[in-house]
């Protein structure tokens, strides 16, 4: 896709979700951090729903990393996959305290080297704590990305290099980026829904190759 088609498209989906944040409830960057692990194959809402009383329970990296992995595995239970997502974020809080004194890093290199932080953690991590250009690759962004010809990749990772062409982190309006994701992620949850895409409500229907 050409930067023209693109940067029409990021237009559009301005124009139709003006205000947008990441659907996640956090109020600590150790909170972003771990509720976006806990994210992995779970909706955000169901997350938002097991959050207060664990971050209630464990206010920081230390608590956390002192806890017994059972412990925190019935804290998150409702979320899937709990029993590797509590081992990580124990381990991943050590890791934490024996590297960063405790911090949420704000480099790629540094959170992908933490317990259970992705690409896709650490790009939504260091976009929204540390204003970065962040390209979060999650299901819907893989899909949309795909109906719309932006890639021709499934793999998260090839989005992310295709994004990052279009939108270069050096370029001029990097910040696009991380809005663009979440306005997919917008879009895809209410109009271009994954077995009941409206597309006949879609604003996008103009330009969009996969439209009905």
């Amino acid at each position: 896709m050409r930067r023209s088609k693109l940067n029409q498209i990021i237009e559009i989906l301005e124009q139709e979700y003006p205000e947008v944040r990441c659907s996640l409830n956090w109020s600590t960057p150790l909170e972003l951090l771990i509720s976006t692990q806990l994210s992995a194959q779970c909706t955000d809402a169901r997350v938002n729903m097991v959050t207060p009383a664990l971050f209630e329970r464990f206010p920081d990296a230390k608590a956390f990393a002192e806890a017994e992995v059972a412990e925190i595995e019935t804290y998150i239970h409702s979320t899937g996959l709990y029993k590797n997502k509590a081992k990580n974020i124990k381990l991943c809080c050590q890791q934490l305290l024996e590297r960063h004194n405790g911090e949420v890093p704000d480099t790629m290199e540094a959170m992908t080297a933490l317990a259970g932080t992705g690409r896709k953690t650490a790009n939504l991590v260091l976009g929204e704590l540390y204003g970065q250009p962040a390209y979060v690759v999650d299901t819907h962004v893989t899909r949309l990305c795909g109906l719309l010809g932006i890639t021709k990749h499934t793999d998260p990772v090839q989005i992310e290099r295709d994004l990052r062409k279009l939108i270069p982190p050096d370029g001029p309006n990097p910040e696009k980026a991380l809005g663009l994701c979440h306005r997919l992620v917008y879009h895809g949850r209410k109009v271009c829904i994954a077995r009941r895409p409206q597309c006949e409500a879609c604003c996008l229907k103009g330009i969009c190759p996969s439209a009905r």
